[in-house]
């Protein structure tokens, strides 16, 4: 190879490992610094790839119990994988660059950029500007891992605050829970519009969904401590509760129960479509939910008698009931039986 060739090759060497490291660093800093919901290529390759292997255990096993123990473990490992990428990278666009500068075989400049990304100080023959690039590559794997560790308290604040949300409906909605069991409780004192500091937390809970969950997307799949819970299904069974409300029971609808209805409607379509548009996941292409049906006219009439059982006043027409449940659920419903797919969410009852 001439002069000119090999030249010319360690500059090209040179800028696809610096093009390498910037890209990965930009990977983290739009990951955990960035505060906005903006896809991270790179992170999404990660993920798929270790979701795919979770995917294949998961359909290994005979019951949901099995299936949600094992994909309990995805989100976590999923994280930690994330530095471990990062840093190989990181190394890898480093080794190009010191080859580049002529600091030695690619064995060495391999030895020379773990030794300096994990800081173990035993590779010292260097030049000047393998010097500079040894300190640099020191400080980005010092950075890379400070950036998970200091982010790491605010993902489990969130998972704490959601998951309250999320035991607390359950104490409200029965066991099993559903949204006719859930009103009859909100009409504890024989007046369904008197819970408005009830919606009102209801609509700040899904507000913080709409913002962790699409500015960091790993938090969406940490699963609930117990098997038979889901923010998604919390999420759905709060919407089915305000659409019967609102297509049901003859009241005036509540002010803050319509917020609210808005609020969950625009925070699951909006995480929808942050992993359906922009991932390239689509639901035929996913493990299928335990159960993702919609309610059927038998449901939406098992739980209008359970209203009633209630002492709750119901709409006399209730074919236009129906009618206007089917088209209030229809602004959620897509959003809600894909996140119950890629998410693995335990499947709901009847009683709508």
């Amino acid at each position: 190879m001439s002069d000119f060739l090999f030249g010319a090759l360690r500059v090209v060497t040179a800028l696809g490992g610096a093009m390498l490291v910037i890209t990965t660093l930009s990977a983290a800093i739009r990951s955990f610094v960035l505060p906005r919901n903006e896809v991270v290529r790179l992170n999404v390759w990660v993920f798929m790839g270790i979701r795919v292997v979770f995917d294949l255990a998961a359909k290994l096993a005979n019951s949901y119990e099995r299936r949600d123990k094992i994909m309990a473990h995805y989100a976590p490992v999923a994280l930690v994988a994330l530095p471990v990428v990062w840093e190989a990278l990181v190394s890898f666009g480093y080794t190009g660059m010191y080859w580049a500068v002529g600091e030695g075989s690619w064995l060495h400049c391999y030895q020379l950029s773990g030794s300096s990304l994990l800081t173990l100080g035993t590779i010292d023959d260097f030049s000047v500007v393998g010097g500079i690039l040894t300190y640099s590559e020191a400080t980005l794997g010092l950075l890379l891992l400070t950036l998970l560790l200091s982010y790491l308290p605010t993902i489990y604040q969130a998972f704490a605050r959601r998951e309250t949300t999320v035991a607390l409906l359950e104490l409200r909605a029965g066991t099993p829970p559903t949204a006719a069991c859930l009103l009859g409780w909100l009409n504890h004192d024989g007046s369904v519009q008197n819970d408005d500091a009830q919606w009102a937390a209801w609509e700040q809970w899904f507000v913080e969904i709409e913002e962790s969950h699409t500015s960091l997307p790993i938090l969406s799949f940490f699963r609930s401590p117990q098997p038979g819970r889901s923010w998604v299904t919390a999420g759905g069974l709060i919407l089915d509760a305000a659409a019967l409300l609102f297509a049901a029971v003859d009241v005036p609808r509540p002010r803050q129960a319509e917020t609210t209805f808005k609020a969950g409607c625009l925070a699951l379509n909006r995480v929808y479509r942050f992993f359906n548009a922009k991932a390239g996941a689509e639901p035929s292409s996913l493990l299928p939910a335990d159960n993702d049906e919609a309610p059927h006219r038998a449901d939406f009439d098992e739980a209008c008698q359970l209203l009633a059982d209630k002492g709750l006043r119901l709409c006399e027409d209730r074919a236009a009931a129906w009618a206007q449940y089917q088209e209030l659920r229809s602004r959620y419903q897509p959003a809600l039986e894909f996140l119950s797919r890629i998410m693995m969410a335990p499947a709901r009852q009847s009683a709508v």
